[in-house]
């Protein structure tokens, strides 16, 4: 005879407390799928093959904690994915091997990430770690981030452990590491997950030194228990697909599924602008506002659904960009019809302003020379800095 439980008994065991763990996303970069060299202007940067090779990368996190985690994908691998080994310590210190359900490897299926058990290894705020994974089995690299702003190494064997690494090749992206999490202390305010595209990715900051504005940001809010996530990909459109999917589709993923995400900030929309009848999608129809605003209201919704706060940036200026067919009058016309409804709509949560932050007031389609990086798409460091303090100004609000 079969049994049933009790609406009382299984009542019961719902509200069972369990122990108190505080899990918050620390870093993370968003992955996203390879492309073919014959398919997009941009080559990837990252060797289709690795095997019976170590790939080390440097990740700075925001918040510390007592205890953390290793997040590996394989999103978009189409076969299950042999890890050998990992390992992660302070950066120039002791490599401390991580276990995947008690195990030292882990097989990864396609479609899906790899989160390691809990590592008791206390981590301080801001501070700097190494993350070393060997690859022993021919592994074709189908799964990256393209703009990582931090040089990583690949080296011949399982050099893992090893404090440091001679005879490398140097890697430009990511491949692999996707996040680290870490058991945060019970007063740990939450993660804000900055959700863009290559202005959070932070093109055009200096590469090595965690000046992308999610980065300077985390060190005004880290202090104080708050975890800043970054979860740009350069190329990134809120409509199309190719340097990774459209925002809907990541969204959940990306920013949503993070542990304690409270906050999500969106500033994305000027590829979707600029890339038709561009070098990059010369054969695209132009966009219309109308397009941008439902895709943002999709956003919106995602998040009020889980009870996730939502700010919505406007578009930097772009004039003087020399990617062939990327800017016109027109194109900027179109920028500032968005921004006005972002801006007027209250739809989002509330606003960061990074456009009136960083145009120039004699030349409104142009970004100001002092926050430049010089390609007249991208700020530079002071840009990137000076946004970081209008997302804290907002944030403060709440």
């Amino acid at each position: 005879m079969k049994r049933y439980l009790a609406a009382a008994t299984l009542a019961a065991i719902i509200n069972t407390p369990q122990a108190a763990e505080n899990w918050l996303a620390t870093w993370q970069a968003s992955p996203h799928a390879v492309w073919e060299a014959s398919e997009f202007a941009l080559p990837t940067g990252v060797p289709a093959v690795l095997e019976r090779q170590t790939v080390r990368e440097t990740a700075r996190i925001s918040v510390g904690g007592s205890r953390l985690r290793v997040v590996l994908s394989n999103r978009y691998g189409t076969q299950p994915l042999l890890v050998g080994e990992v390992r992660v310590g302070p950066a120039g210190e002791t490599m401390r091997p991580l276990t995947f359900g008690g195990q030292a490897s882990v097989v990864i299926p396609p479609g899906a990430p790899a989160v390691s058990d809990a590592l008791a290894m206390p981590v301080a705020t801001l501070q700097k770690l190494a993350v070393s994974v060997y690859l022993p089995e021919h592994t074709p690299l189908v799964t990256f981030h393209w703009g990582a702003q931090q040089t990583g190494a690949i080296v011949n064997g399982n050099r893992t452990a090893d404090l440091t690494l001679e005879d490398t090749q140097s890697l430009h992206g990511r491949v692999l590491l996707s996040g680290i999490w870490v058991e945060a202390p019970a007063g740990a305010a939450g993660v804000v997950a900055a959700f863009g595209d290559s202005i959070t990715d932070g093109n055009g900051s200096t590469p090595d030194q965690d000046r992308r504005w999610p980065d300077y940001l985390a060190a005004r809010l880290s202090p104080g228990g708050v975890a800043v996530v970054n979860a740009g990909i350069s190329g990134a459109r809120l409509l199309g697909d190719r340097m990774g999917v459209n925002a809907a589709a990541r969204f959940e993923q990306d920013v949503l599924s993070q542990p304690g995400v409270r906050t999500a900030i969106v500033l994305m929309g000027i590829n979707d602008i600029g890339w038709p009848q561009s070098i990059f999608a010369p054969h695209e129809a132009p966009m219309a506002a109308d397009r941008m605003i439902a895709a943002y209201r999709q956003l919106i919704a995602q998040a009020h659904a889980r009870q996730v706060q939502i700010i919505g940036a406007t578009l930097p200026p772009f004039e003087g960009t020399a990617i062939d067919g990327y800017y016109t009058p027109v194109k900027d016309a179109l920028r500032r019809q968005v921004n006005q409804w972002i801006r007027e709509s209250k739809e989002f949560d509330a606003v960061a302003d990074m456009d009136a932050l960083l145009r120039d007031p004699q030349q409104p389609s142009r970004m100001q020379a002092r926050y430049d990086s010089g390609d007249h798409l991208h700020p530079g460091d002071a840009g990137y800095e000076a946004m970081a303090a209008e997302a804290a100004r907002v944030l403060s609000r709440y």
